[in-house]
């Protein structure tokens, strides 16, 4: 990445997942990034381990639960105690489904659920909001810095065609109003920040695997290819991309 120059510092919420990993590996060897915080709540997974031992001491992990708004605050205030400043923050998470808790997208109307609704807003669009809130001072210094949000084209109204998956949907248009809503404030604010929401197309991962059979063939992308897509996007945003709505081969996605 040409923007990142010496001595940076990323964070990537969502370190364990699978597009998670994938950014925390491409950037731990990304040279002139001095450091990686890998934020998850499974600090001591199989996954972080392996990033940890491929990576070296540049990737740091750190705990944090995305449902808890104390838990993200100490996230950022440990940062903050350890890192001058961030130059890119990726959330790379996100919640579609739960066999365990009982959440499937909805079919139908009959199918919502106030439990459903409510994982799909604290995890979709409450922690990346509380997460903007607490790391804004991390990003707002003299160097140009990215706070960019997984999103999903399903999260477009103007794109939605086929109904359904009603609290997904739901929640990631909330995310992307977020989204939205922090480039205008950082353009007044902090105007060398800037706030991407990034759609990174159906992705061989926990979150797709039960939909997986509906692809189209070539269309089921591997987490590295993902993050390499997504991350040239990250490299190339200038100040007036601040607030845009992004896939994952470069097309704007309306909102």
């Amino acid at each position: 990445m040409n923007t990142l120059g010496q001595q940076s510092n990323v964070l990537v919420v969502g370190a364990t997942g699978a597009i998670g990993a994938a950014f925390v590996r491409r950037l731990a060897n990304q040279v002139g990034v001095q450091r990686v915080w890998a934020a998850s709540r499974q600090v001591h997974s199989p996954v972080m381990q392996a990033l940890v031992e491929a990576c070296g001491d540049t990737v740091v992990p750190i705990s944090v639960e995305l449902t808890d708004p104390s838990s993200i605050q100490a996230m950022a205030a440990r940062i903050a105690e350890e890192t001058p400043c961030l130059h890119l923050l990726i959330n790379a998470f996100g919640i579609l489904h739960d066999d365990e808790a009982g959440i499937r997208p909805e079919k139908r109307l009959e199918d919502l659920s106030a439990e459903g609704l409510l994982a799909n807003y604290q995890i979709n669009a409450m922690a990346p909001a509380l997460i903007g809130r607490h790391c804004l001072g991390l990003l707002n210094h003299k160097d140009r810095a990215v706070f960019a949000s997984l999103s999903a084209r399903v999260g477009s109204i103007t794109d939605n065609s086929l109904g359904g998956w009603y609290a997904y949907r739901m929640s990631k248009a909330a995310q992307n109003m977020f989204t939205r809503g922090m480039a205008i404030e950082c353009a007044r604010r902090a105007r060398r920040v800037i706030c991407l929401a990034l759609h990174p197309g159906t992705t061989d991962s926990a979150l797709s695997a039960p939909f997986q059979s509906r692809v189209p063939t070539g269309k089921l992308f591997t987490p590295d290819f993902v993050a390499e897509q997504l991350l040239a996007h990250i490299d190339r945003a200038q100040p007036e991309d601040s607030g845009r709505f992004i896939a994952w081969d470069g097309q704007s996605i309306p909102w």
